[in-house]
């Protein structure tokens, strides 16, 4: 994708099958993270709390991540994994039709925010 400018065109500009969930990610991060502040960074939306982004999303060609700080991914990795989603050292991937339960997203999202002074 183009280097978009905010949330809105980011969403719009990705494949049709993807925005429903990439959406949701969007409204879930930012209820989980009431204080933060929506931006754009490495071509990905994202928020951000202190001048440190504590979560952000991004599709790929056959797949969605969501980002957050590593500890927030430690913490939960049992939990990712009970889930059967592929993690990394600060993401979690998924296809567009079987997204990341919400409730996980929202731990992982307030568990990353409170890491933001880190």
């Amino acid at each position: 994708m183009a280097t978009v400018p905010d949330h809105d065109s980011y969403i719009a500009a990705a494949p049709e099958a993807f925005r429903p969930a990439l959406q949701r990610l969007r409204d879930l991060l930012g209820e989980a993270l009431p204080d933060a502040e929506e931006m754009v960074a490495y071509d990905m939306p994202g928020f951000r709390m202190r001048g440190k982004v504590v979560a952000s999303y991004a599709a790929f060609s056959k797949k969605i991540g969501v980002y957050f700080l590593a500890p927030a991914i430690s913490e939960h990795a049992e939990e990712i994994a009970a889930k059967g989603l592929t993690a990394s050292k600060t993401g979690v991937t998924f296809p567009p039709h079987k997204p990341a339960p919400d409730q996980l997203v929202t731990r992982l999202a307030t568990a990353s925010g409170k890491h933001a002074d880190a």
